[in-house]
């Protein structure tokens, strides 16, 4: 109700309005979202290809390949967003010196979240998660945590680089 009211206000006597972004220092960074967004990615594309198989699509073979490449450029603009709020936020000068490709990587990255999210093509995503993994390795290793591979449990099945956290 309060709300309604200001917004009539506003209509008729403009406030000034502040657009803000969350640059709180939480500390609370995980590369796994930018993983996952990835793996979505991977499962678009062999969806996507199911799809190809059939003569002509119907109305809802049509629906659901706009909803796939819908999904799929989601979660190639969710890969940026993750890895650039850790490269902009988190990585220090310390993290850069120790890992002199860190930029080139991050740069590498999005160039390729692009060339994956302009075709669909499962070569070019699983190159992304590659670059990713590794992304994620020296992200783990600028906090001291060791990190293995190991293959997802679910579709697409692909591999990833996990941090090895000890139980308390």
């Amino acid at each position: 109700m309060i709300f309604d009211l200001l917004a009539k206000i506003d209509t008729k006597y403009p406030f000034d309005q502040a657009v803000a972004h969350c640059d709180i220092p939480c500390k609370i960074y995980d590369p796994i979202s930018a993983q996952l967004a990835v793996l979505t990615m991977i499962r678009m594309v062999d969806l996507l290809n199911e799809l190809k198989d059939c003569e002509s699509l119907t109305l809802e073979q049509q629906a659901t390949f706009i909803r796939l490449v819908n999904e799929k450029e989601a979660h190639g603009n969710k890969v940026k967003e993750e890895i650039l709020i850790i490269w902009g936020d988190y990585i220090k000068q310390p993290q850069l010196d120790n890992h002199q490709n860190l930029h080139t990587l991050t740069h590498e990255i999005m160039l390729a979240a692009s060339k994956a999210k302009q075709s669909i093509n499962r070569e070019a995503s699983v190159k992304l998660l590659a670059k990713v993994n590794q992304f994620v390795e020296i992200f783990w290793e600028t906090k001291g945590v060791e990190v293995y591979r190991a293959i997802c449990p679910y579709p697409p099945a692909e591999s990833l680089s996990y941090p090895v956290l000890k139980s308390i």
